[in-house]
Order: C-alpha cells, then structure tokens, then sequence
C-alpha cells in the first residue's frame, strides 16, 4: 500500500538535495557510525554459541553478506537459507556445508551435507530439512572452504511445529510494511530486547520497498539504496526529486542484498523462523496482478517481465517453500517458472490452523479505473432500477433526484456540448502529460453515453466563465428535466481524469458500495475475485474442513473498514464533503461484496474461533468485522497513515486548521473508532509489531508500539534502556468472536 499513490501531495515547500551532495554530506556520519554498528555486527555473531576453533570469526561480512534466516517451519520439516558468495570467484557457484544440529555446539549433528549456491540464482540457497522432530529447536549453520580454511556463518536457530496431537499453546509475532530508505528497525531491535519464546515470525507483506527514495512517501535523508544498475530501473519523477523504481531481476535483488544486511534484521532472522506473504511492495505501488500503478492509467503498466523479475527475487530470497517440495535444495529456477502460487496453510498442533493467502496476483483491477472520466455513467437507469425497490425509501428518493441525472451525450443534439467537452478533456489530458493524439483518444473513449450532469454542468460553467470574460456568449447549461438517473464516477468521489482520488482512497463508502455490488452480480463476482477461483475454492475448504481450536487467515491488506464518517460534521464548510468517505479501497474496503460474502460463509459454515491478521495500512486495528475479530498490525517502519493522511490533506489545500484537517488527520484515531462500531482499537501514528498467543479458548494480542517520531533514529547505537522507554504495549484477548481489553 501507499506511495505512488501519494504523490503530488508535497508542494514547493519541499526541498531535497541532490543524491551526489547528500551521499557526500553522509559519508562522514556513515564513517563515525562504521566502529558502533562493527561492534553490533561481532555481538550478533555470538547470539546463539560460537562456531568451532577452526573457523574464521570474522568471515560473516566476507561471504555471507546476508547471514542466514529459515522459515516455514512444520512439525517434520523447516526451510533454511544462506546467501554464499567468495570475492575469489564471484562469478562462479559456491559449494557451501549445511550443519543442523539439536545442540547448539553441534555435537549432536541431525544434517552435515553439502550444497551448491549457485550463481544463477545470485547465489543464495534453500534447503529443505526433513525427518525432523516437532517442536523442537534446531540449530544451523553454513560454511565455505576457502584457502584451506572453513569460514562459517552465525548460528541460526530455528523450531519445528508442534505435532499434530500436541495441544500446547502457540506464541508468534505478526508484521508487515519494513520500508528501509531513510529508517531503522527499532521495532525488530525491541522484539529482540524482549527476547520472546516464539514458535515463528508471520510477515504480512512489503518485505522490501521497490523505489530508493520517492519523496511522496519515503525519506530522502539517511541511510538509502542504490541500484547497481540504475540504467535497467524505471526513473520517476523529476528535477531534485527524481528517484528509480525497482524493473530489472538486479534492481530487486539489491534491495533484498542491501535490506539483508541490516544488523538488526539479521538477528531477527537468526533467531526465530519466518513465514512470508507477500502484497504490493515486492513488486509495485498499489499493483494488481502483473499491474502497476505508477502513471495512474495514463499509459499502459501491465509489466510482465518486471513482475517475474520481482517474484524470481522473492522466492531467492525469502526461506519459504513453492508448493510440496522434495528434501535438499530447492530449486529455485523450477520454482519461479512454475504458475505462481504463494497461498499455503500450516498447522501448529491442536490450536492453530493458520491459512496464508495471496492477495495481490489474482485480484482483478481496482473497482473504479484511475483514468475513470467523472462524468461518464457507471451504473444507467435500467441497472440502477433493478435493484433500487430493494433500497431504503428514504435512499430510493435521493437516487432518484436531480443530483443523478445524466444525458445521452452522443444524441445528436448534444453533439456541441460534447465537443466542448472533448475540447476541455483534450487539454487537461495534455497539461497531465499524455500527447495530443493520446489525449484524443482516451476522450473519445470516455466521452460517450451517458455523462453526469452534476459534472457536465460543472465543466460548462468554467468554461463559460472564461468565455464570459472573452467577451463571448455563454454556452446553456443543460437541464436535467425528463432525464434518466444513473451513478457516475464523480458521484463516487473522482474529481480529475488521473489520480487515486474518487479511484483508489477516498471513495464516497455508500454509492460506491451500490455500484460494487451492482458489478458483482453482473459479472457473477469476477470484479471482486481477489483470491481467484482455485485459491478460494482451497480457502473456503480449508477453513472449513479445520479442526483445530483457532483458524487464522493471514491476509497482507487489512480487513479492518476505514470509514471517515463526515456525513455528521455540520461544521465542515463544503457540503459535497459532507459524506461518509472509505478511505482506501485498494484494502478490504474495495471489494466490500467478497467481504461480506466470505465472512457470511464464515459464519454459515460455524467456523468456531476464526480470526484475520492483516497489515498494509501502517496502523493498528482490533476490530470484530460482520462477527469476525480482525487484528491489523502496524508497519515495522513505512509512514504511518497519519503521516501520509496529513499530507493529503495538505497537498489537497486543506489548512492544519482546518476542520477536515482536524476530522481526518489530527482525530484520526477517534474518527475512525466513531464511525466503526466494532472498533476496539485503533492508533494510527505508531510502529511496531502485534505478539499474538493462541490457546484452547481464547487468543490473546499485545501491541508494542512505539511513536512514528522515533523511526529515523538509529536506536541499535544507544543504549537499550533508550528504546526500552519508547514503546508502549496494549493487550486485548480475543474470545468467542468478541475483542475486549486485557
């Protein structure tokens, strides 16, 4: 979620330095950092015992950059993973010794094997361990001859799921959103700090950040990425604030190579197993598919080769399996030329079934195109009766009024309105970039059938206020007696040609939830098919077919409804913003048909204890969704959405004095909680991470948080204590469908 989508919203006001003169006013501070961060790095060596008396101590940073993490952990088996390079040969493959013990000082050895990083794959390795026993901890490590000599990485441990007839409690932390360009894992480092007993790590998404500094979202101070080949990235913006967005296998296998070597997130990785979904980030803003988002549908970004670029580094990367994969190394060229398929469950005894869905490949574009004409009718006369006898009287009337009347624009006599609007379309169009051949052709896409008067009349009269003081006659309105009623896109909020406005955040919540489900039903629920036709068939079986005491869906955006409720707010001048507004629908809030859809199946099918861990927003969430508790963790680092809201509102004009302002950005938090009664909680300006124990009857949640203020600061050079001090923790338990305070 986030970025691209936020651009424009930063004005003149910004100003930002050059990469060269910022690398260079750096480099000192990187330098007096280099001793401190040499010391962490030589303590997270001696995390979990020491390696042999043969093996070099310090050959960490010389051939295994990346140290080692391990991840999808099951009762028998667990995926372990190492990055191998030799400076001597770096083009070549590297013959790397795996060593999995149950003693940390390896005496009691499990595995000794050797293995090929191979240089195809940028050398990094995945080994599926097998024949394991359940819940039990192992340890790992990997090593290279070199020279006669064996260097060896840090000791990794990792655990084994519990048995399928254990019934022991099960402790795991949930994260998402780590975005690296100009912040520091303080939440990592205190997760660390607290030195919790954990099964494993659930990451939600957005393990890396795909652009190196897009000013709309990301700092452009502090420690950043630099492409090793910026001619193959896709540069955006422009002047001071041009920065490159990840396009070619190298683009995104340095941000995974730079993210990995992290001190901090490294010892996080050492110490518990992970388990990886993925959302947006990994390969683009706000993406759908092999889509992205960055133009909003001024040209087309349907970007194939990109997107496979993307996943081959994901799955280099990330210690996950691909489907049921055989003992040994994995393979991961076979892995990426498979149909992509990352939707997966796993089972931690009698207490959890946790099912790990994909909500990015397979979802069909967002509901309302970013390049939607405001005026062109989405919902005619004859769709809106079918359902409008089913509405509310009171709502019956108000689609009936003069504010939904539409025209034929393409009846003959209109055939000057259209020109005029044609005329004023093509300008726009051009002003925003698009050619003067491309900007005709998508109005004569647009402009055509029925077309808003709300938005017509709109465009009429500014044109006449500028013929007016031409000297030139004004053009007549037209009226809107004897003509049908319809839906447009400006009656959901979409107010320019391009932009994620009235598109992808704030969206009008009740005409667009008529609109989405009149859609739904006439494409028989292909326009909300977020998890395709084969995952939801293995969703809905699954969760139904569990016995165990908990069934967590692992959902990368939040399910959690953000309602900015200004339908109320008499004080807020502009009456077209007197509405109750979504404010994101590239979440749940979307597709809010499937929503409802799914969670009714949920309740129909009496799944007992059923439960969503979501992230993406970049807040915390404890809400009960149509009878089913959802829990949404906030970003490791990425801006907080109180951040990003505060600068929407400013980019849109609106003061901080503002009573808007105040609504959505400085209220955020008791916004949101009054227009949601099943909210229990919500802090919209925090990081951090959700640890979340699951027993026999009840589940219990603590949110540790710590202020969005403290995220630039490099808390891994000071002393503990200081962060320590920082981070707050809110605790709710989770019973019977209902979410209470602990």
């Amino acid at each position: 979620m986030f970025p691209a989508g936020w651009k424009g919203a930063l004005d003149s006001r910004a100003c930002f330095l050059t990469r060269a003169t910022r690398s260079a006013a750096l480099f000192d501070r990187f330098k007096r950092r280099s001793f401190l961060q040499a010391v962490v790095a030589v303590a997270a060596t001696t995390a979990f015992g020491c390696n042999d008396d043969e093996t070099s101590s310090d050959a960490g940073e010389k051939y295994f950059p990346q140290s080692v993490c391990s991840g999808d952990p099951r009762p028998d088996s667990v995926v372990l993973w190492v990055r191998a390079v030799d400076p001597d040969n770096a083009g070549g493959n590297t013959q790397v010794r795996l060593e999995v013990s149950t003693s940390e000082d390896f005496s009691s050895l499990v595995l000794d094997q050797t293995f090929t990083a191979l240089a195809a794959s940028d050398h990094a390795l995945k080994v599926k361990v097998t024949n394991l026993s359940a819940r039990t901890t192992y340890y790992y490590r990997f090593s290279i001859d070199a020279g006669g000599q064996k260097h060896s990485t840090v000791t990794g441990r990792t655990r084994t799921a519990p048995a399928p007839t254990d019934t022991v409690p099960v402790k795991f932390v949930f994260a998402s959103c780590q975005d690296y360009i100009g912040r520091y894992y303080n939440a990592w480092q205190h997760l660390l700090q607290l030195d919790e007993d954990l099964d494993f790590v659930v990451f939600l998404g957005d393990y890396i950040y795909e652009t190196t500094g897009d000013a709309s979202f990301q700092s452009v101070d502090g420690r950043g990425v630099i492409f090793s080949e910026p001619e193959k990235a896709l540069r955006q913006g422009t002047g001071l604030t041009a920065f490159y967005a990840a396009n070619s296998l190298s683009n995104y296998r340095d941000l995974y190579k730079n993210l990995r070597k992290d001190k901090v997130i490294q010892r996080v990785h050492e110490r518990y197993p992970f388990i990886v979904t993925w959302d947006d980030h990994e390969f683009s803003d706000d993406c759908w598919g092999d889509v992205a988002t960055y133009t909003d549908e001024k040209t087309n970004e349907k970007q194939t080769e990109r997107r496979r670029n993307a996943e081959q580094a994901f799955f280099e990367y990330i210690p996950m399996e691909h489907g049921e994969s055989a003992a040994g190394a994995i393979d991961i060229n076979a892995v990426v030329s498979q149909p992509t398929r990352i939707y997966r469950d796993f089972e931690f005894g009698q207490n959890l079934k946790l099912l790990v869905t994909d909500t990015r490949t397979y979802r069909p574009d967002h509901l309302i195109p970013e390049d939607a004409y405001p005026g062109k009718v989405a919902v005619p006369a004859e769709q809106l009766a079918l359902v409008l006898p089913t509405l509310p009287e009171p709502v019956q009337a108000q689609l009936q009024s003069d504010m939904f009347a539409y025209v034929d624009i393409d009846a003959e006599e209109l055939a000057p309105y259209k020109q005029v609007l044609t005329g004023v379309y093509v300008q726009q169009a051009v002003a925003a970039g698009l050619t003067a051949e491309e900007a005709a052709t998508k109005a004569a896409t647009w402009i055509t059938g029925g077309q808003a008067l709300l938005y017509v009349n709109q465009v009429l009269n500014a044109v006449n206020q500028a013929r007016v003081a031409a000297g030139e006659d004004a053009i007549p309105a037209i009226p809107v007696d004897g003509t049908p009623r319809g839906l447009a896109f400006a009656h959901m909020g979409k107010t320019g040609l391009f932009g994620i406005q009235g598109s992808r955040y704030v969206v009008v919540k009740p005409i667009f939830d008529l609109y989405a489900a009149i859609k739904y039903m006439g494409s028989a629920g292909a326009s909300e098919g977020i998890f395709g036709n084969e995952q939801q068939a293995w969703l809905q079986e699954s969760v139904a077919q569990a016995t165990n005491a908990w069934k967590i869906i692992v959902s990368s955006i939040s399910l959690t409804t953000m309602v900015f409720k200004l339908s109320d707010k008499a004080d807020v001048p502009d009456p077209t913003l007197r509405q109750d507004f979504y404010f994101n629908v590239d979440q749940w809030d979307g597709f809010p048909t499937k929503k409802q859809e799914f969670l009714k199946y949920l309740r129909d099918s009496n799944v007992q204890n059923a439960l969503f861990i979501s992230g993406d927003i970049h807040a915390s969430f404890a809400s009960v969704e149509s009878g089913i508790p959802a829990l949404t963790a906030p970003a490791i680092s990425s801006g907080s959405i109180k951040e990003l809201a505060g600068l929407a509102v400013i980019g849109a004009g609106f003061s901080t004095g503002s009573t808007v302002y105040r609504y959505i950005v400085a209220e955020l938090d008791k916004s949101l909680k009054e227009a949601h009664p099943g909210m229990e909680f919500v802090d919209g300006d925090a990081h951090g991470f959700v640890v979340l124990e699951v027993g026999a009857s009840e589940a219990k949640a603590a949110f540790h948080l710590i202020p969005s203020t403290e995220i630039a600061k490099d808390y891994s050079l000071r002393q503990p204590s200081e962060l320590t001090a920082k981070f707050t923790r809110r605790d709710f338990v989770i019973k019977d469908g209902t979410i209470t305070a602990a």
